[in-house]
């Protein structure tokens, strides 16, 4: 479909090395891109700073530069058939998921951005008699946005739109598994008029492409999400270059807590598969870890396994898949392998655990639960990004609590009851970044996403996204 996709938008010659890009539905090779070593990514971010130093686009009023986001908006709404089908391809997510959310998720971000545009303002503060003090907003400079393979397109909006709108110029690194997407978009954001330097992509693999990125002393200012590992990376290129800022969206290992007071166990049990199944589980805010009260633990945990058939993996290009394949074969090794070691360690496999249709050369796990599962096993403290759902009981809400903790990770939580004091002491008690009562995946563009401990530090999405690409300057205006 994809014979050879060459080059990167806005870009600069690239080396002669390809990247081939396979499909997770069959592990085939769907295209081939160009790979950004250190030499081109100098290039790109020279691109960047010039069209930040010297360009218009920092330099537009902020209504200008919103229009070029509106037409993007407008644009992304008009091609959304084929970059959903390209998500699809590139990294295994249900069409009806790519089309559905994915992309009406992009064009909202811009849009929602392009009518903030006018509408964040500077302070004049209480000072001396003499002198006015004024604090103004100004933009970062150059962006280098690092983004997964999850949510290709989802992610670079929620980096491209604050930081375009502040006027910021942008080098974005797609994940090596799914560079299409992010080459379509910047083909589109050409389109809508974007200035030359303003948005770059490079493609490459994270040692290579995004060290390169990490290390540049022209960058101002990283954004990225993906693993905590790489996340700790980052942090030393900067140390290690020019002390650029560094903001980091990382995993997490989320506890869905269920009382025995929930208003409907059935509803909980739906919206328990859907938060661990949905997008094969590749989700930082994946509902990984069930924790349910002793009472009804057996009846709740047998509703949700019930649920689990409704997720079994197909092509992702059929309209009525709900779950689609792994990102890629390595990524399916180890989640099986996880599971394995769960089970040698004395937790129960009650549905799932093992890779499956084998004859389509995709790399599918069927979805998977696990019960008896210690607190101190890797499987219940670290990140497994799949569909692989670990039960844990409690009996206190103090218990809960412990549990819920119980992992290095703080990026969201839910709890489940009916009981007010319960939710409000719950949800205050958690170390997390966001907390759902009553619900699972709710969100918005109004409110921040971000974590705590090692899900990572700073906000995507809402105005407080901004602070990451703005700059604060005071200047004082003395009366002679």
């Amino acid at each position: 479909m994809y014979p050879n996709v060459r080059g990167s938008v806005g870009s600069v010659k690239t080396l002669e090395v390809a990247l081939q890009v396979l499909s997770p539905r069959d592990g085939k090779v769907i295209a081939s891109v160009d790979e950004a070593g250190p030499e081109d990514v100098d290039r790109a971010v020279r691109a960047a700073r010039l069209a930040f130093d010297e360009g218009p686009w920092p330099r537009l009023p902020a209504r200008e530069r919103a229009s070029f986001l509106f037409r993007l908006a407008d644009l992304v709404e008009a091609s959304a058939e084929e970059l959903a089908r390209t998500i699809s391809l590139e990294m295994g997510k249900p069409l009806r998921d790519s089309l559905g959310i994915e992309v009406p998720a992009v064009a909202k971000t811009f849009r929602w951005y392009a009518e903030l545009a006018d509408k964040v303002s500077g302070e004049v503060t209480q000072s001396s008699a003499s002198a006015l003090a004024l604090v103004t907003r100004e933009p970062a400079g150059v962006v280098a946005a690092v983004v997964p393979w999850n949510f290709p397109l989802t992610m670079a909006a929620w980096k491209l739109a604050p930081a375009l709108i502040t006027g910021c110029t942008v080098v974005l690194k797609p994940a090596e598994q799914s560079p299409l997407s992010a080459l379509l978009l910047a083909d589109l954001a050409s389109k809508a008029g974007l200035p030359a330097g303003v948005l770059t992509v490079v493609n490459g693999p994270g040692p290579v492409t995004g060290r390169a990125l990490g290390l540049h002393p022209g960058v101002d200012v990283v954004t990225f999400t993906g693993s905590t590992s790489v996340g700790r990376e980052f942090l030393r290129y900067s140390a290690d270059s020019n002390l650029k800022r560094v903001w980091l969206e990382l995993g997490g290992k989320s506890p869905n807590i269920v009382f025995p007071d929930a208003y409907d166990l059935d509803a909980a049990a739906d919206t328990a598969a859907w938060g661990i199944f949905f997008n094969s589980g590749e989700m930082c805010t994946a509902a990984s870890r069930l924790l349910v009260h002793r009472d009804i633990a057996d009846d709740f945990v047998a509703r949700v396994v019930s649920r689990a058939a409704a997720y079994f993996p197909g092509d992702p290009l059929d309209p009525a898949t709900r779950m689609g394949p792994l990102v890629s074969a390595a990524h399916r090794s180890s989640v099986v392998a996880r599971v394995s070691e769960a089970v040698s360690g004395g937790a129960r496999l009650l549905t799932g655990g093992r890779a499956c249709l084998p004859d389509t050369g995709g790399w599918y796990v069927e979805p998977t639960v696990l019960d008896r599962v210690d607190p101190a096993m890797p499987i219940a403290r670290s990140e497994v990004f799949g569909p692989v759902l670990s039960v844990l009981t409690f009996s206190t809400t103090a218990e809960a609590l412990s549990l819920a903790g119980d992992t290095p990770y703080g990026l969201a939580a839910a709890v489940w009851t009916r009981d007010l004091a319960t939710a409000h002491h719950v949800s205050r008690s958690l170390k997390a970044g966001t907390v759902w009562v009553n619900c699972y995946e709710e969100g918005d563009l109004t409110v921040p996403f971000g974590g705590a401990k090692l899900s990572g530090h700073g906000r995507d999405k809402s105005v407080h996204a901004l602070d990451k690409f703005t700059d604060l300057k005071t200047t004082w205006l003395a009366f002679p």
